[in-house]
């Protein structure tokens, strides 16, 4: 019972854009149509001064992402980072903190899909320091049920293995 009414409230309340919250930088990881366009929007709106693009395929090109996105040579110089080391949520987190710390930054704006963005989120909060600050901003989406489904169950998987000892 729990399980099911745990599903529809996760299906039901999916998480929402944020408004105006300038952040040190914006972590964008790669897989949702609208996120990336949605990370360079809020560069573009100075909401932070950096942006890392997490989980990019190691074939793309910088000037090919620029390209495709329309992102001006200056931004690639001096705000956009494309991450190549993660596969996953998990290693996009990794990824994220590894970024994070050598820029020392304080606060991020997650920008992902909002069925992906709780578990994004806990995988997140689980690889950063204590005191950054992440700041919540899902891209909406119309997901059908077993994209729902499936991350539900996604996330309490990851929910349970962050709290179970290795």
């Amino acid at each position: 019972m729990l399980y099911v009414f745990g599903f529809m409230w996760f299906a039901a309340a999916l998480p929402q854009p944020v408004g105006d919250y300038r952040t040190d930088a914006i972590v964008v990881p790669t897989g949702g149509p609208g996120r990336i366009a949605r990370g360079l929007e809020l560069l573009g709106d100075r909401e932070a001064e950096a942006m890392l693009v997490t989980g990019v395929d190691p074939e793309v090109k910088p000037a090919e992402f620029a390209a495709e996105y329309k992102v001006p040579a200056r931004w690639m110089e001096c705000c956009v980072t494309l991450g190549f080391a993660a596969v996953d949520t998990r290693s996009n987190a990794a990824e994220t903190a590894a970024w994070m710390t050598e820029n020392g930054y304080r606060s991020l704006r997650l920008v992902t899909t909002d069925w992906h963005m709780r578990r994004a989120a806990n995988e997140l909060g689980a690889a950063l320091p204590q005191d950054i600050v992440v700041v919540r901003d899902a891209v909406p989406s119309r997901p059908r049920l077993g994209t729902l489904f499936l991350e539900y169950n996604k996330m309490l998987a990851s929910g349970l293995a962050l709290v179970i000892p290795s």
